[in-house]
């Protein structure tokens, strides 16, 4: 069997964000997949309170520069990288002054969800399939951890869907504890509508709430994996009655969950 070369495009890593269920789970599904001899690829936002010289994140020269167009407006991107050495795993970061400079992750210090989060989301996933690119990297299993990479689906079926590099990709989605209770800015079905993203679904994204960000997005997956026993139920049921493959959370000893993260990707 071939090699799954498996991109992960991750919401929060450990340890650059503190460790939480979430951001250590995808520290370890990259480290457990790379050591049971995938080839792994791992992206995340460079959050303004990721503290760069501790971390020894470097800008790469070479994927940096494009500017990208998000609301009008130009945005330059700019790429970083760092290794963390005990996982002898290396990290891309997405960043631009703009969007992720702010010393904070998602909320604001009271709590809120920044309101351009759904900019910020758009950024992210055009700016990582874009370094991917650059990079030459043919991946054959993208993982989406957490609702901020959510949009990634929905370029690699709507954008990029003839690009050679993402031609035969499988699209696993993460369901886990990372719900909001607000919504996503009004205009966000009319942002992705000029990205390029068009599909007669996308009504439901008239109210882009969390569950309904999902109900979109699953039609574009191949696999769910439940990360979390406090991941959404509804939309874990609804992920089942649409016919997806699932992989319900399951508690147990490490190798074996690892196991069947890769036995899951093997059977896609």
């Amino acid at each position: 069997m071939a090699t799954n070369k498996i991109l992960y495009v991750c919401q929060e890593i450990s340890p650059y964000l503190p460790e939480t269920e979430f951001s250590k789970l995808s520290l370890e599904m990259a480290r457990q997949m790379q050591e049971r001899g995938c080839e792994v690829r791992t992206f995340m936002p460079r959050y303004g309170c990721i503290n760069e010289r501790r971390n020894q994140l470097h800008e790469v020269i070479r994927l940096s520069g494009m500017n990208l167009i998000i609301n009008d407006n130009d945005h330059q991107l700019i790429i970083k990288v760092a290794s963390i050495p005990a996982a002898r795993l290396q990290v891309y970061f997405i960043d631009n002054d703009d969007y992720f400079s702010r010393r904070a992750v998602l909320q604001n210090e009271d709590g809120e969800m920044f309101e351009d989060n759904d900019d910020r989301a758009i950024f992210f996933a055009r700016g990582m399939l874009e370094t991917v690119k650059k990079l030459r990297w043919s991946p054959t299993i993208v993982h989406c951890h957490g609702w901020f990479s959510a949009i990634v689906p929905m370029y690699l079926k709507k954008v990029f869907y003839d690009d050679p590099l993402f031609r035969d990709v499988k699209i696993v989605l993460s369901l886990s504890d990372d719900k909001f209770d607000t919504l996503l800015n009004a205009e966000f079905k009319q942002k992705l509508e000029g990205e390029g993203i068009l599909d007669s679904n996308m009504k439901i994204l008239e109210e882009p709430s969390y569950q309904n960000l999902y109900r979109f997005v699953m039609d574009y997956a191949d696999g769910v994996v439940v990360t979390s026993p406090n991941a959404d139920a509804e939309i874990v049921e609804y992920a089942k009655q649409c016919g997806k493959k699932v992989l319900d959370y399951v508690e147990g000893d490490e190798t074996e969950v690892y196991d069947n993260y890769k036995r899951f990707y093997d059977e896609l």
